[in-house]
């Protein structure tokens, strides 16, 4: 690690809540949610000249895609294989979405108005409906705890907005069930980025959005949602009320937040672990980092550093691991370095600290609020 990139990590790891316990928590993004659809889709979309490459998007259209039960039940041996000092597995909050667009409906009505499904009913048309039991049966294990993510990872008046007004690039992926390409919306809203706010007025949507995917987990898990990440990051603060009105205690924020404000306006918030909103809602925020999907660093390297920053300091270990480092449907080969990756780190934590304790990010907020057992 460079010298001034180690120095702002250890400053940005003192603020917020002390633990003096060596913690860690992998968060894991994107769960549910389609991203690309096929292996054909990808091959004849680049064809047509969609931008699938730019920035980190390539790794993700190249390799992501909802789960199949050989990539969970592949990721659950993995986790089964280790313990911490107190006999608990490594365990991933999944951080989920719980819905998809139902494109057949779209485009029955012209592209009028929105509709969507929940990921159980996409399964099915992926024939995939048998990796829902999969995920069923990593929560019954405690090694895959599903937390919210959003209800689709989709920015959905942006997206409507540009299918009602033909745009060429969005209405060819939607041809192919996709959305995740690098679009170029006139005012820079990312898609993907379910909670930025293109216009002030879409924030009424947004609630509902929030309120119905809430809903939703519930009915699909049997438990609400207590964790609530927004999904890359852009959000108005003013949705964690609704969010807290329907179940969600724990928050993750950026330590520097851009909070969008709607026609291309944001003020800066910051945040730090532990820390309480207005709502009664506390901070978690990451700090630790390990994407083996993304080529040219030394992951397990990088991820053990960022660890032994954050516990030089007392906090907790709190690694962003998406989805997509664990997928194999469209590529076997990514699984198989993600778990070989995920197995080194590991075997690595466990080497280095015995002590270690794996939590989900809801039982380290409940220890951080006191409301713990253990």
């Amino acid at each position: 690690m460079k010298f001034k990139e180690a120095v702002l990590k250890n400053i940005s790891n003192i603020p917020g809540a002390f633990i003096y316990r060596k913690i860690v928590v992998i968060e894991s993004d994107d769960w549910g949610s389609i991203r690309m659809p096929s292996v054909k889709a990808y091959d004849e979309l680049k064809m047509k000249g969609l931008d699938l490459d730019s920035g980190d998007s390539k790794r993700y259209n190249l390799n992501d895609t909802l789960a199949s039960s050989e990539d969970l039940v592949s990721l659950f041996e993995l986790l089964s294989s280790f313990k911490d000092s107190k006999g608990n597995n490594p365990v991933f909050t999944a951080v989920s979405l719980v819905a998809n667009p139902n494109f057949d409906k779209i485009k029955d009505d012209n592209f009028q108005n929105y509709y969507w499904e929940p990921f159980t009913e996409t399964l099915k048309k992926y024939d995939s409906i048998s990796s829902f039991s999969a995920w069923q049966e990593g929560i019954a294990n405690k090694l895959f705890m599903p937390q919210f993510h959003g209800r689709e990872h989709l920015n959905v008046a942006a997206w409507m907005r540009s299918l009602q007004e033909q745009n060429q690039d969005a209405l060819l992926a939607f041809n192919y069930g996709l959305w995740g390409f690098t679009n170029k919306h006139p005012n820079g809203v990312s898609f993907q980025a379910a909670f930025d706010l293109e216009k002030r007025e879409d924030l009424h949507l947004q609630g509902e959005i929030i309120q119905s995917g809430l809903t939703t987990f519930e009915s699909i898990f049997g438990y609400k949602a207590r964790f609530f990440v927004p999904p890359n990051g852009p959000f108005n603060n003013s949705l964690e009320r609704i969010a807290a009105q329907y179940g969600i205690e724990y928050m993750s924020a950026s330590k520097k937040q851009l909070e969008v404000l709607g026609e291309g306006r944001i003020q800066k918030k910051y945040h730090w672990l532990g820390q309480k909103n207005e709502n009664g809602q506390h901070y978690i925020t990451r700090n630790c980092f390990f994407e083996p999907s993304q080529v040219g660093k030394d992951w397990v390297d990088s991820c053990m550093s960022d660890i032994d920053i954050a516990f030089r300091w007392k906090k907790p270990a709190v690694i962003s691991s998406h989805r997509v480092n664990y997928i194999g449907r469209l590529r076997p080969e990514n699984r198989t370095n993600g778990l070989k990756k995920l197995e080194a780190l590991l075997q690595s934590i466990i080497a280095k600290w015995p002590d270690v304790e794996f939590m989900t990010s809801v039982e380290l907020g409940d220890l951080i609020t006191n409301k713990s057992k253990k």
